[in-house]
This record gives C-alpha cells, sequence and structure tokens, in this order.
C-alpha cells in the first residue's frame, strides 16, 4: 500500500543546546536538535551511536544503563526536521534561504502522465482570475496575486519527493499539484507527528513500532507497567501504584520498541513545528511557518508548503479562507 503523505501536521524545533539527561526511572526518546551527545555507552549502543556521528542528518543514541533490572533507556535526540522533512539542516544567521533563485528551476518528469499533470496545473494557474496564491512547486516560490497584480512573492519549501517504507507500508512525500482551498486559518499550531515520523525513527534505529490505546496497560521488561491516564502517558513502577506521567515533547521506547501515544495525549504533540501561523488545505498538506529557515527555498518538507516568518505572518494576515490556491 502506497500513501502519499504530507507534513502531517509537519516537524520540527531547534533549540542552540539541550541538557544531558539525568538517570531516572522512565526510558525515553528525546526530541530535541543536537547534532550528537558525547556519552558513555554500553558495548550493544556503540554502534548506533557511530552511526548517528557519521551522518549530519542522523540521530544521538544516549543510553542510561543506571538501572539495570529493568530494561535499559535508549534516548534516540531527534535532529532538527526527521529526516525527509529538514534534510538535517539547522539554522543559520546567515543563512541566504529566504534570497530568490538565481534562475528558474526546470521541471524533471518521471513520465509522461507526470508532464501533462504539470502542465495541466500550471495552466491552470495561468488562467486563473481574482484574489489567490499560486505555488511553484520546483522554483520553490509561492505568489499571492490580485488579478494582474502580484501583492506577494516569497520562496517557499516543498516536498521532498523521498519515498519511506517500512512495515509493510510505504510514504511518499509530495507537494500534490492541482487547485486546493484555504480551509482554515490558525496561530500558534501545534504539531501532531503521524504515523511516519515515528516508522523513520524506527527504521533509521532499528526498533520495532507499536500503537499505545488509552488505558491499555503493557508490562516491560522489568515489570514495569507502561499506560495512559487521562490526557498523559506514564509508567507505573514494579510494586508501587503511583501514575508517573513520562517528560512531554519525546519520543517513547522500551524493549527495544518505539511507543506511537495515543492520539490526543500530551505525549502526541508538539509545539513551535510548525511556526506561528498555518492555512489548512485539506487532507493534511498546509501552508504553515517553520523554526528552520535555512529549508526555505528547497526541496525537504513531507508535503507541505513552508514560509519563513515575515511571508507566513503576511499571508496568513491577508489571505482570507476560501481563497484559491493553485499548485503546479
Amino acid at each position: 500500500m502506497v500513501r502519499r503523505d504530507v507534513c502531517g501536521g509537519s516537524p520540527s524545533s531547534l533549540s542552540p543546546s539541550v541538557p544531558k539527561m539525568k538517570s531516572s526511572r522512565t526510558h525515553w526518546l528525546a526530541l530535541a536538535s543536537v547534532a550528537a551527545l558525547a556519552t558513555s555507552l554500553p558495548a550493544a549502543a556503540q554502534q548506533s551511536q557511530q552511526q548517528s556521528q557519521r551522518s549530519s542528518d542522523s540521530l544521538a543514541v544516549e543510553v542510561d544503563s543506571t538501572t539495570p533490572q529493568h530494561n535499559w533507556l535508549v534516548n534516540v535526540v531527534r535532529r532538527v526536521a526527521l529526516r525527509g522533512d529538514g534534510n538535517g539542516t539547522a539554522d543559520s544567521a546567515a543563512s541566504s534561504a529566504t534570497a530568490p533563485a538565481a534562475r528558474k528551476a526546470r521541471p524533471v518528469f518521471d513520465s509522461k502522465a507526470d508532464r501533462r499533470e504539470y502542465e495541466s496545473a500550471r495552466a491552470t494557474a495561468e488562467r486563473a482570475k481574482g484574489y489567490r496564491i499560486v505555488v511553484d512547486i520546483e522554483d520553490h516560490r509561492l505568489y499571492v496575486i490580485d488579478g494582474g497584480d502580484t501583492l506577494r512573492n516569497a520562496p517557499v519549501a516543498t516536498a521532498s519527493g523521498n519515498t519511506l517504507r517500512y512495515g509493510g507500508k510505504t510514504w511518499h512525500f509530495e507537494t500534490p499539484r492541482g487547485v486546493r482551498t484555504v480551509l482554515s486559518k490558525e496561530a500558534n499550531p501545534v504539531w501532531m507527528p503521524p504515523e511516519w515520523a515515528y516508522a523513520q525513527v524506527a527504521k533509521d534505529y532499528g526498533l520495532k513500532l507499536r500503537h499505545l490505546e488509552r488505558g491499555q496497560r503493557v508490562r516491560v521488561r522489568g515489570g514495569t507497567i507502561l499506560t495512559t491516564q487521562g490526557d498523559e502517558v506514564g509508567v507505573i513502577q514494579p510494586g508501587e501504584t503511583e501514575f508517573v506521567p513520562l517528560v512531554l515533547d519525546e519520543y517513547i521506547v522500551f524493549d527495544n520498541t518505539l511507543f506511537i501515544p495515543p492520539a490526543g495525549t500530551k505525549h502526541s504533540m508538539v509545539a513551535g513545528e510548525l511556526g506561528k501561523y498555518r492555512l489548512k488545505l485539506g487532507d493534511g498538506y498546509q501552508i504553515h511557518g517553520t523554526p528552520h529557515l535555512a529549508t526555505i527555498g528547497t526541496s525537504v518538507t513531507h508535503g507541505c508548503m513552508r514560509l519563513a516568518d515575515e511571508d507566513i505572518e503576511w499571508v496568513y494576515n491577508n489571505v482570507p479562507v476560501g481563497t484559491k490556491v493553485y499548485i503546479y
């Protein structure tokens, strides 16, 4: 089964530094932006650390083996944008990512049908009238046009075109051509990582993937119970009854298994990944901001269109719900 997936809600926060996690009784995959963590690893984890350090687009591994009576802690710290939606590129004050492209990109087509789809979508965009958004995928440009006047011309990040395969499922990340409509707008949006985000981490680190259902009690190695309470995911230690919530914004790994938290729980939401604003276009596709300004003007997303802060704020304030979006 092939899924044409999108940002889902889309990823990625970037912080200048991340403090090293202290030992605790619970085990997490940390969601943070660092190139690597210098840690002392057991022999079983050294290979994963070496692999992560060799790739600037990889995850750093930290293992806490201070509680050997339980399964040892594997913290996989995510770097920028979960590979396909950030390409391992960090923000830089010196970046020229928001500058217009030096020359217009030439589209590359997979087939005659692909070419016809492009030509049809472009022709439709060129015939359009009224107040509208036009996105040129290959040229990485977004235009806001009113009649014959261009009100905004901004660089935009579009889909990587990559394919992810894991667990018998396939996701292909494309920005869709055609006509869409701004269905709604939102300030301070929260990202809910879709299944492919967890699948990417699981694939990179040879982890199994499992959904955790609300109210489910999963006994992991050492007798710890992984479960939910209200809108939180947490653990109950052996011989105890107290529910201890896990740290937010971190992946959950026990027994070499990455658990996907139930939708709607605090652990399934990540703030700041979509910038300050987003416009929803339906089917998970969006125009939104990003903390990764160096990715603007490149093909890195999972389907959504990213704008720099000033541009997304302008679009949010000046493009009303109901506006047509022409993408080619």
